[in-house]
């Protein structure tokens, strides 16, 4: 018995890397068919697409495929060190470290706890009041910090109702994670994605408040009209399970006294050095973005000085070098398909079949991003599609692009990095996981709810931007 299975699973991972291979060689057989007969050209395409494969097929070892592809890449000739270093958007990447260990800085002084205990600690709440606490906390602390921070201290609020009511914790787990995908795109701190179109396409923080809060705001609305209709049922037991606490006297948890003060004075300054980066740049006669990037570095350092027993476990363990690595990797395969021509190529295809009309192509790239990164993580593709966007050369586009991304990460169970942790947390905890069908009925409306939305903003606001 155990050697069929062994056979199954051998034979499992064969055909999976069948896949890979074959969908490589297609993506570098098209290539040299749509015309671009450079070996670098072949090679880049190639790669990249046996890296998307990696990350579908084997996500574990997604990051040594990366390093073999990256390998390849600089051992063809397709591109020299120093425009892989380049590519490889060390500012991005030094932005998410100093952003991660200030969360971890955050996390000791206990502000997420307080977060859950002033919530816990709230009067005549009801199933609706507690949905809508859920959905607005989840978005806001993921635009404020990041998604898979936000999705972890919501995710131990949600248990611990959802424990002590004794009621089934995935539909309350899922309108979480909804709020969190829809909130990343509010700011440029919710997602990796974020920042690297807002470094791109040379938007400030400003430039999100302005643009994509509003529109995030709009969409979370959007989503919990969906959510009230489709959890109804156990939104309204979760307001007789209180209920009928309330009557016994009881609370939903044990109340701890924190002291949060310190916590939240970091926060609220690095918003603000966030927020008026743009000012101080300009006052400083700096590059813009510079503050930016420096700001999350700087104070991160402080606080490092200010807790130095403990300086080497943020670093160490807060900051997810796993998936920074990942990262450096993806950006440099997807700057070698810019510097071979390739996605100059693609941009003019595109120009070609679908015109240059910012009306036109807006709904095209929100729901190409969307579908796309509802199967594939979303910081991957929108790495593929940024040079398009680039060479295309229209505002509006680049935030179809971002709300695409965002957006569309709620369509499929693995449509971002919070649905994977969330799943990852529900299964570790209630040995329960949510099917692929049961996220698809309700990520599906979610996603088409919100696209539109994101369409229709950005069709109306397209007059302003400049």
């Amino acid at each position: 018995m155990e050697s069929a299975h062994t056979n199954h699973s051998k034979s499992n991972v064969f055909l999976r890397v069948m896949v890979m291979f074959l969908s490589s060689f297609t993506a570098g057989s098209l290539t040299y068919l749509a015309g671009l007969h450079s070996q670098q050209q072949i090679l880049a395409v190639s790669i990249f697409i046996f890296i998307i494969s990696a990350t579908l097929l084997f996500w574990n070892l997604r990051l040594a495929i990366a390093f073999i592809g990256i390998s390849i890449l600089l051992g063809g000739n397709v591109f020299s060190l120093r425009q892989m270093i380049i590519s490889a958007e060390l500012d991005i990447i030094l932005f998410l470290v100093g952003m991660m260990t200030m969360v971890g800085v955050l996390k000791d002084l206990g502000f997420f706890t307080w977060i859950i205990q002033f919530v816990i600690n709230m009067k005549k709440i009801n199933g609706i009041r507690f949905t809508v606490i859920i959905v607005f906390m989840s978005a806001i602390m993921a635009s404020i910090v990041d998604e898979v921070t936000s999705i972890v201290f919501v995710l131990a609020l949600v248990f611990q109702v959802c424990d002590t009511l004794k009621i089934k914790p995935i539909p309350f787990v899922m309108i979480a994670v909804i709020a969190t995908n829809i909130g990343s795109c509010g700011t440029m701190l919710g997602n990796p994605v974020g920042i690297l179109i807002g470094t791109k396409a040379g938007f400030s923080f400003n430039d999100f408040l302005k643009w994509a809060t509003p529109l995030m705001f709009i969409a979370l609305i959007m989503a919990l009209g969906v959510i009230f209709i489709y959890y109804r049922k156990e939104i309204s037991l979760l307001s007789i399970r209180l209920e009928a606490r309330r009557k016994m006297h009881l609370g939903l948890g044990p109340l701890v006294r924190i002291p949060y003060k310190r916590g939240l004075a970091i926060l609220i300054s690095a918003i603000s050095i966030i927020g008026l980066h743009h000012q101080i740049e300009i006052l400083l006669g700096i590059e813009k973005n510079t503050i930016l990037i420096v700001a999350p570095l700087a104070i991160s350092g402080v606080l490092m000085i200010m807790k130095s027993n403990r300086a080497r476990h943020y670093i160490e363990s807060e900051v997810e070098w796993w998936t920074l690595l990942f990262f450096m990797m993806l950006f440099s395969v997807a700057g070698s398909l810019e510097h071979t021509g390739v996605t100059e190529e693609i941009a003019h295809n595109f120009r070609n079949i679908f015109g240059s009309n910012p009306a036109v192509l807006t709904p095209i790239i929100i729901f190409m991003t969307a579908i796309g990164s509802a199967f594939v993580d979303n910081i991957v593709f929108v790495a593929a599609f940024i040079p398009v966007v680039k060479e295309l050369n229209s505002m509006p586009l680049w935030w179809a692009l971002l709300f695409g991304a965002c957006f569309g990460g709620n369509i499929t169970a693995i449509g971002s990095t919070a649905n994977i942790v969330a799943l990852g947390m529900l299964e570790k905890k209630y040995r329960i996981f949510i099917g692929f069908k049961e996220w698809l009925k309700v990520g599906a409306i979610i996603g088409v709810v919100t696209c539109v939305s994101a369409w229709v903003f950005i069709i109306v606001m397209t007059p302003y931007m400049h």
